[in-house]
């Protein structure tokens, strides 16, 4: 097998069509372009699909933060779970309150199911909060 040289030169300037030509008569190969262009200031990060929910990406790029629509959600998942609804009506009450998944769409049982791995990483924070122990007085208090 015949071995392979690359070469990479950096443009200074506007691309030469005559040194393109000169490096062919050489014996070299074009085999790729790298183009690159300003486009101003970058826009917030979007969510990923890898960002835990109820997280973002912080605008320095650097850490995560809470996104406070999906923290709602997590803790009213939390909250009707805990009250032991089945997960369509789980789902149910999350779409009627106007949650969304991530990418816009109703919640099913399923995806409520899908976030019980989230909500098991999520529950320390919530029921370590002075929060949680009001909420915890008032899912557990016996109704009037």
């Amino acid at each position: 097998m015949a071995r392979v040289e690359r070469m990479r030169e950096l443009l200074s300037g506007p691309l030469d069509p005559d040194k393109i030509k000169q490096t062919a008569a050489a014996g070299w190969q074009l085999v790729a372009l790298e183009w690159k262009r300003e486009i101003g200031e970058s826009p917030e990060p979007e969510a990923r699909e890898d960002t835990p929910y109820g997280l973002r990406v912080a605008p320095d790029c650097l850490e995560l933060e809470e996104e406070p629509v999906e923290k709602q959600a997590l803790v009213l998942m939390m909250d009707l779970l805990i009250m032991d609804n089945p997960f369509s009506k789980v789902a149910e009450e999350l779409n009627e309150k106007g949650y969304r998944t991530r990418r816009g769409a109703l919640w099913s049982a399923v995806s409520v199911f899908q976030m019980l791995p989230r909500l098991i990483e999520v529950a320390p924070q919530v029921f370590s909060s002075k929060q949680w122990g009001e909420r915890r007085q008032h899912l557990t208090s016996p109704a009037t």
